[in-house]
């Protein structure tokens, strides 16, 4: 009797496991990174992104199906899981810019909250219970101590952080009412791009440091402007922790696996450990390129805390992840070889 129950469940858990995974904002920066990753391990995916900040060509392997729509179109998502019979959600969609979640809230909670909640009543009638979910270090808002680890509180400074924690909190609740199994990832500085530079950062407008950089290089920004040099770090500018974007795919693989077989909920960190300075990506750039990054240095901007560094041991203690790119050149030069690459290409069209 053990034995056939013993091959019954690795039966399910094969069919979980084989079962095609419908991916939100796969065609994003993230999104993307992760489709690719998770199709070259033989995942079975279909994308669902609106393109409004996603790319049609960052979906490069030709056996990934990408329907353009919203998440929080219910007969559209209703329609998906009637054809494809989806084991899990891997979500991504949202809206990510901090300043402007300041000024227009509501954009913000009914996208990144609001249209969620559709998709996850569509999960429940049809009995699918895997959702991994991509949230931030913002929930964390200014945190008491760092390096930064699960037990830090979540206090937001913000609606893009309010937006995301309403999920994590949406997600622990269906789990206790109807066994949704959630594994919420808090993502410090996303950076890099793919290692053969098929595919990459390439948002509109751009406000991440190391994207911002390089356009000052190349000439695509006339100054990259610096917020501050006054901060109690090394050398007066922000410290953050940059983790590579393929570090970031490969821990969601591994949040996946982990709850397709069963395993419980997880919330986990994701970065290097390692803090970076502005500066230090500054030198960084000038050190890959071989040129001057025009710079302009003014006061602090509100809001931005001295230095957000990850304390990642959770995810290895639960998932086995571990960044592998720890090298602030290399992470640059893989960002580097994209712009000056395939999305200098685009832009010159």
């Amino acid at each position: 009797m053990l034995a056939v129950a013993l091959s019954k469940r690795f039966s399910f858990e094969k069919q979980m496991l084989d079962s095609p995974i419908l991916i939100t904002g796969g065609a994003g920066y993230i999104g993307s990174h992760t489709v690719r990753h998770l199709a070259s391990l033989g995942k079975r995916i279909v994308v669902l992104d609106n393109l409004t900040f996603g790319h049609r060509d960052a979906i490069v392997d030709p056996n990934v199906e990408l329907i353009i729509g919203d998440v929080g179109d219910r007969d559209l998502v209703r329609s998906l899981f009637e054809k494809y019979s989806f084991s899990a959600v891997v979500h991504f969609a949202a809206f990510a810019y901090v300043g402007e979640s300041v000024t227009n809230p509501l954009k913000y909670y009914w996208n990144n909250t609001a249209e969620p909640i559709a998709l996850l009543q569509v999960m429940q009638e049809n009995g699918c219970k895997v959702f991994v979910f991509s949230s931030t270090c913002a929930t964390y808002g200014t945190p008491e101590k760092v390096p930064i680890d699960e037990t830090n509180p979540q206090n937001p400074i913000n609606p893009y952080g309010h937006s995301k924690l309403m999920v994590e909190r949406i997600l622990r609740d269906c789990d206790n009412a109807w066994g949704l199994r959630s594994a919420c990832l808090r993502y410090f500085n996303a950076s890099g791009c793919s290692g053969d530079a098929s595919i990459g950062e390439d948002h509109d407008p751009e406000t991440h440091l190391i994207p911002r950089v390089l356009m000052a290089i190349s000439g695509e920004v006339d100054t990259l402007e610096v917020y501050g040099t006054d901060y109690p770090t090394p050398d007066g500018t922000c410290v953050r922790d940059y983790i590579h974007v393929e570090d970031l795919a490969e821990a969601h693989g591994l949040a996946l696996d982990h709850l397709l077989v069963g395993k419980d909920s997880i919330r986990c960190n994701l970065g290097t450990g390692k803090g970076i300075s502005v500066k230090e990506i500054i030198s960084a750039a000038e050190e890959v390129t071989g040129k001057k990054v025009p710079v302009r240095f003014g006061p602090r901007r509100e809001g931005d805390p001295p230095e957000l560094v990850a304390n990642p041991k959770l995810a290895f203690e639960t998932l086995g992840w571990k960044a592998k790119h720890h090298d602030v050149l290399a992470i640059v030069r893989s960002a580097w070889d994209w712009a000056n690459g395939p999305r200098h290409g685009r832009f010159e069209k």
